[in-house]
């Protein structure tokens, strides 16, 4: 048996904590932010939105139910969220080398190292929480000994450029054709539109897509701050000039709100979690959505022909945009879900209906 390695985990106040490590190992340097998620590890660590950054689950038990094959439905992952992992290392409590799982072909442990991502265990993560929670999402970095190195921001770069596809795809030949801004996009996504007989055109995040020929536009999640994706609100901008059918998710809830003129911030220590309450605005009706994100739109920059869509009941936070005439909407957590509750998914077919209906003139 391999002999347990020790490595820490330093914050940017410079609290340390010292665990050991079960993946790759090497120092990495990145946003330290928690997830409250039970289950969906591979979902998440796949998630394109966590590039740069150092994820600690809240959930004490990590690893039990081992990682699933990488075999491929459609031209994608059929069991992950994208074809890698994207976070740059992980923090759990207790660490479950031994697995179980229908699907399941290796360890989480052993995935990290392929992935030559470093994980730490024996750490205590609800008083890191609690230190995320008040003092707010912090720089920090996984350091083994006789490996040093400096904290690194990555909202300083532009992340998009970093998660997006390079060049463009099409999968499915359904009848209606859907142009997916991929900026950092989860595979459920284009599930979810091949489901609903979408051919799906992704293309990069800085694409002219208003060049293709396209019925309806769908923007994705992805990392980072939104106000660096400049390229990407200008083609949405012509978008909206055309009047064609627009859906958003997460970062694309951000983006499409800054080409409709309004502005976006960054949350505290954001909201990552498969149980965040959102409310329909103007009803009685709240629904239990899957959520990952840092940024968030500022409701009250709004032009007037635009009206929040759906608000977080537990701070009250902005959940998706509307245009009052226009087929075009957004939401800040993610109807796909995967992994997560599905209350929301009915909106993939909102989007379609509105597809139809523009068709139809």
């Amino acid at each position: 048996m391999t002999e347990a390695k020790k490595v820490s985990l330093v914050l940017e106040d410079g609290t340390r904590f010292e665990g050991v490590s079960f993946g790759y190992e090497k120092s990495v340097a990145g946003e330290v932010v928690f997830y409250t998620a039970m289950t969906g590890y591979p979902e998440s660590l796949t998630d394109p939105s966590y590039t740069g950054q150092i994820l600690v689950s809240t959930f004490p038990l990590i690893g039990n139910y081992g990682v699933p094959s990488d075999e491929l439905k459609n031209n994608i992952n059929e069991f992950y969220e994208s074809n890698k992992v994207h976070i740059s290392g992980l923090i759990i409590s207790d660490y479950s080398a031994e697995y179980s799982h229908w699907n399941a072909i290796k360890s989480l442990g052993d995935w990290l190292k392929e992935s030559n991502v470093p994980g730490i265990y024996g750490i205590d993560t609800r008083a890191l929480t609690k230190i995320l929670r008040v003092k707010g999402s912090m720089l920090g970095k996984i350091e083994f000994e006789d490996d040093a190195i400096e904290f690194y921001d990555p909202n300083a770069e532009n992340l998009v450029a970093v998660a997006s596809t390079k060049e463009k795809e099409v999968y499915g030949d359904g009848e209606h054709k859907v142009v997916l801004v991929d900026c950092g996009v989860k595979n459920n996504i284009i599930r979810c539109l091949l489901n609903r007989n979408a051919t799906v055109i992704r293309v990069p995040w800085d694409y002219d897509f208003t060049q293709e020929e396209y019925d309806g536009v769908f923007l994705s999640n992805g990392p980072g701050d939104p106000a660096k994706c400049g390229t990407t609100v200008e083609n949405i901008r012509k978008a909206i000039a055309m009047e064609k059918p627009i859906m958003g998710i997460c970062l694309g809830n951000q983006l499409l709100a800054r080409a409709a003129g309004a502005e976006t911030y960054k949350l505290k220590f954001g909201h990552r979690s498969h149980n965040q309450p959102v409310l329909l605005n103007g009803t009685d009706r709240c629904f239990i959505t899957s959520q990952n994100h840092g940024y968030a739109v500022a409701p009250d920059s709004l032009p007037a022909d635009w009206e929040p869509m759906f608000i977080n009941v537990n701070d009250d936070t902005n959940e998706g945009i509307r245009h009052k005439t226009k087929p075009f909407f957004s939401t800040q957590f993610h109807p796909e879900a995967c992994s997560g509750p599905v209350d929301t998914e009915y909106l993939f077919d909102e989007f379609i209906e509105n597809i139809v209906k523009f068709k139809k003139g």
